[in-house]
């Protein structure tokens, strides 16, 4: 998906006998943008591998004739592909991105987390019961423009609820341009209903909050057990966490399927272009706003306010855009000023090193 060509049907799903046999690098997610950051002789001397788990140990990367484990040191995530530099593989040089899932990370720390690299769809997944959360949902979607990445509303445990409609209804009111599947995760269907976008050589990641059906959709994918699932709990219908780390796994087809473990707090930052295009229309009335820096609160001349007057603009909706646009710019400015005092303060210990090396300390 981009910006000025939305996806918003299902792709057809392709015919897997008429397609050509992948490579090990295909079947791993290697595609034209990759290959075309690197020289033949790169591929040599050090081979192209996948981060297809990671764990606080390191990361697991996988490549043609290639799984071990990488030290932590690497600055790269599930998703990425990365040159192994073999004698030395925390050097190993991490290949520009197709895209990035990344959020400020949870408590005070201010510093951004990686969450998937590289992926072509994103499932969006919550459920019909009383912890479906039309803003966290926009908090999702708002990440995945952001990434420029396709993003598919999952609706899971229709069966739970007396009648899922309200919740297709609501979930389908946050943009026209995301679809919407309503589905049994144990059911047969499950795995035919998602099959349109399983193609060989792409990359789906699963996202969503813990016990939504995250696994299970894994499972249903891969027709095992594979990963652990567990129910939720019955008093506030939330889940209990069950995948403890990003991993990855490959359909027979060649696409690669990964599931993320569950996100409650998902704070935004540095994801302006992303929060626009989600409210594109609340965007392009701001503009129309009297004043440039118009908070959209009480200023005269809001366009925003005025269309809100008019019962043109839905009250709930305006608050939640702008708070999460008021977020993003604190968060994203708060990382920028920490990402200023650690370059200033490499930029003084480097000269307090030449300094005492001239005077021979």
């Amino acid at each position: 998906m981009t910006r000025d060509d939305p996806q918003t049907l299902p792709p057809t799903s392709t015919n897997d006998a008429a397609a050509p046999e992948l490579t090990a690098l295909q079947k791993l997610g290697w595609q034209p943008f990759f290959a075309r950051q690197v020289a033949d002789e790169d591929l040599v001397a050090t081979p192209p591998v996948r981060v297809t788990e990671e764990h606080r140990s390191g990361l697991r990367v996988q490549g043609d004739g290639i799984d071990q484990l990488v030290p932590p040191k690497l600055a790269a995530t599930v998703g990425d592909w990365v040159l192994l530099n073999q004698l030395l593989p925390t050097a190993s040089r991490v290949l520009e991105r197709k895209s990035l899932f990344k959020r400020r990370a949870p408590g005070h720390d201010r510093s951004i987390q990686l969450i998937a690299a590289n992926t072509d769809t994103s499932f969006i997944v919550t459920s019909c019961n009383p912890d479906f959360n039309l803003a966290r949902l926009e908090r999702y979607l708002a990440l995945a423009f952001e990434a420029e990445v396709t993003p598919v509303i999952l609706l899971t445990k229709p069966d739970l609820c007396d009648d899922p409609a309200p919740y297709v209804e609501q979930a389908q009111s946050i943009s026209s341009r995301v679809p919407v599947v309503l589905l049994n995760a144990k059911s047969a269907e499950a795995k035919d209903q998602l099959a349109p976008w399983c193609k060989p050589g792409e990359t789906l990641v699963f996202l969503g909050t813990s016990g939504v059906g995250k696994s299970t959709l894994v499972n249903a994918l891969f027709g095992d057990e594979k990963a652990e699932t567990a129910e939720i709990r019955e008093d506030d219908a939330r889940g209990r966490h069950t995948t403890r780390h990003r991993q990855m796994r490959f359909l027979p087809n060649g696409c690669a399927v990964m599931d993320t473990p569950g996100m409650r707090e998902l704070q935004m930052a540095e994801a302006e272009a992303g929060i626009a295009d989600l409210f594109e229309d609340l965007t392009e009335l701001a503009t129309q706003c009297k004043f440039r820096n118009c908070k959209h609160e009480n200023e005269p001349g809001c366009a925003l306010i005025a269309a809100r007057a008019r019962g043109e603009l839905d009250q709930q909706r305006l608050e939640r855009w702008r708070k999460l646009v008021v977020e993003d710019r604190s968060n994203t400015a708060s990382l920028a000023e920490r990402k200023s005092s650690g370059k200033a303060l490499r930029k003084t210990i480097r000269n307090m090193k030449k300094l005492n090396k001239k005077l021979g300390r």
